[in-house]
């Protein structure tokens, strides 16, 4: 793990002032942004302190080092909660000494797992310099593997949580098994959490589903459907078809790695 001296955050708005242990010069993408710039997904960040309030509870799959989730449990306070599920053990290693770090071991409750739509032993393909670029599934490079415990979200998180409000969901194409997982408990709740996803149609292909696939899956929510435009720092309405035929279109083209992060919630 070898993780460096923390680094301080340089987030606006922080309700406390928070600190990180990142990865060395190995990680060149999220610890590498971390340490030079004390931030990573401006944009994101800044969407994730608008949408949770004291008291809501936030599930964070593909948790990585505990950014978000860190940032996440200061905002929900005592009274909120944070699930972090992170299969990676150098990734999950960091974020239990994070969680430390910032006085969040009671609010945060660590799991070493991949969410899956099935409980039982998987496998994680490494990546070699993005150490968030981890895959539960052999893709095209060929990649060392470690076996790592699947986690069916509904089976793990029923009877441990009371509400869902904000779900952020990253793992690099397998979006799709962890949804699925979970539908059974989105389906049951009083109030349909906030979903904040990535979508990438090749990876996705590769793990077994399609984009397509996610974004109908993720309409049963019936919540609108947003773009987070990280470049102009901003939401853009679209819908379930438009976002489907995006997946399509890009799904034409083998060599297209090109992706979106989209938000599934109502603003008002």
């Amino acid at each position: 793990m070898n993780p460096s001296s923390a680094v301080a955050l340089q987030i606006p708005d922080l309700p406390q002032p928070l600190q990180l242990y990142v990865h060395g010069e190995r990680d060149q993408f999220v610890s590498r942004r971390i340490r030079e710039e004390g931030v990573w997904e401006p944009y994101e960040t800044a969407l994730i302190l608008q949408l949770l309030h004291p008291g809501d509870v936030f599930v964070d799959v593909g948790a990585n080092i505990g950014y978000f989730s860190v940032i996440a449990a200061s905002v929900v306070g005592d009274e909120g909660a944070v699930f972090a599920f992170e299969p990676d053990p150098d990734n999950f290693r960091l974020l239990r000494a994070n969680m430390a770090l910032n006085d969040q071991q009671h609010r945060i409750t660590p799991v070493a797992a991949a969410l899956s739509d099935t409980t039982g032993e998987g496998r994680l393909f490494l990546a070699a310099d993005n150490l968030g670029d981890h895959q539960v599934y052999a893709g095209e490079e060929d990649r060392p593997s470690l076996a790592i415990d699947l986690v069916q979200g509904s089976e793990y998180l029923q009877g441990r949580l009371r509400q869902l409000d904000l779900l952020k969901v990253d793992t690099q194409g397998s979006e799709y098994q962890v949804i699925a997982g979970l539908m059974p408990l989105l389906s049951n709740l009083q109030h349909s959490p906030r979903v904040l996803i990535e979508l990438t149609p090749h990876a996705l292909r590769q793990a077994g589903a399609s984009g397509r696939a996610l974004i109908e899956l993720l309409a049963q929510l019936e919540q609108p459907m947003w773009i987070v435009d990280h470049i102009e720092h901003r939401l853009y309405a679209s819908t379930a078809e438009e976002l489907a035929v995006w997946c399509d279109n890009w799904e034409q083209v083998p060599q297209n790695r090109g992706f979106m992060n989209i938000l599934v919630a109502r603003m008002d």
